[in-house]
């Protein structure tokens, strides 16, 4: 099959490297340097994804694309693949609300997932195998995180993706589910303390649930996005003090992005847990991921992007309906949830399964 990856950056080379065997890989970027580095293991190719109708143009040429440009062209880039006739999975995490292509994607007989990656992707992934496991989910909780393992002060973070959509986590409301209804939080309002593993850090409620604020039925459903202790506040501050709002962040990140900005090998870690009853009984059941860079990519590249390339050879083996679809289907089924895990173990990602009876002792530990 020939498949386009849009975007050459850390997390489209994973792509296009994982794809490598079995699939004709294309890899489109305007950036030639970029380009060149995948060139080993796929055909580079110029393209220009701000422009849709060279985009459309380009993207008719293949039976699949995986996009993996960032999340201000990623709206577009569904709506050229649906106008192209052509399936994609997509990791963008678009601020647009791509459900609302699902008409456009049925009429053209295309299938189109989003949110094909970490968090949201396999976060969802997990939480919708719990929801199927369960009779009835009272609570959820996503806590994740994409960090250095070598933090530096005096914000003990690295930036690795774009800088801006970093300081709009931190501003934009988050949207939970509590009491069963969906609601919105300041994202900075309550920073927790969270122990995970032999770790400890500090986390905040980020608006990553999207497409779960409606296909999971729960009374609390929430995601926490970690950081190393110290980071949190100082951020917090900053946005008190008016440096975040929109006449002073590029300023402000002129300032900051420096002091987020240095080598350290990164690890990606995920606890994805959920509580309700199972056969008449109270039952907890969790997943725990742990992931460090090698082999030449970042961790949050490889579990971005392996996820991504799973979920692409599902769509590619024509096992998916038409339409606009949520990663967390995925997890619903269990053929699709089990082909995706073994997947990312197969390439080192480990992923940990807990069942707590309501006694607490464990259960089903794989």
């Amino acid at each position: 099959m020939k498949v386009l990856v849009l975007g050459a950056g850390n997390v489209g080379r994973a792509v296009a490297w994982d794809l490598r065997d079995g699939f004709d890989v294309h890899v489109g970027d305007v950036s030639g340097e970029r380009l060149r580095a995948v060139s080993e293991f796929a055909t580079p190719m110029k393209v220009d994804a701000s422009n849709f109708d060279s985009l459309v143009e380009a993207m008719g040429k293949f039976e699949l694309v995986i996009g993996a440009l960032p999340g201000g062209l990623g709206y577009r880039a569904v709506r050229a693949a649906i106008r192209a006739g052509v399936d994609m999975v997509d990791v963008s995490f678009m601020p647009e609300n791509p459900l609302t292509l699902r008409d456009e994607a049925e009429k053209a007989e295309v299938t189109v997932i989003f949110d094909a990656g970490f968090a949201p992707g396999l976060s969802h992934i997990l939480m919708g195998r719990i929801w199927g496991e369960m009779d009835g989910l009272h609570e959820g909780y996503i806590h994740v995180g994409g960090l250095p393992k070598e933090p530096r002060p005096p914000l003990y973070y690295r930036i690795t993706w774009s800088p801006k959509d970093l300081i709009e986590e931190y501003t934009r409301p988050a949207r939970v589910i509590r009491n069963g209804e969906v609601t919105a939080v300041d994202p900075l309002g309550e920073i927790r303390r969270v122990s995970i593993g032999n770790f400890e850090f500090e986390a905040f409620v980020s608006d990553g649930l999207r497409s779960l604020l409606e296909s999971v039925k729960a009374g609390r459903l929430e995601e926490w996005t970690l950081r190393w202790p110290g980071h949190l506040e100082k951020m917090r501050v900053l946005r008190e003090l008016g440096f975040f709002g929109s006449e002073h962040v590029d300023k402000t990140l002129e300032v900051i992005t420096p002091l987020m900005t240095y080598d350290s090998p990164d690890f990606s870690i995920m606890e994805v847990k959920g509580k309700g009853t199972l056969d008449g009984e109270e039952r907890e059941i969790g997943y725990l991921l742990y992931d460090e860079e090698r082999d030449g990519f970042t961790s949050m590249a490889r579990v971005t992007g392996f996820t991504a390339a799973a979920i692409a050879r599902i769509v590619a083996e024509g096992r998916c309906i038409y339409g606009v679809i949520p990663p967390e289907i995925f997890g619903m089924r269990i053929d699709t949830y089990g082909e995706i895990i073994q997947g990312l173990s197969d390439r080192g990602i480990r992923i940990e399964r807990w069942e707590n009876a309501p006694s607490g002792d464990s259960r089903g530990r794989a």
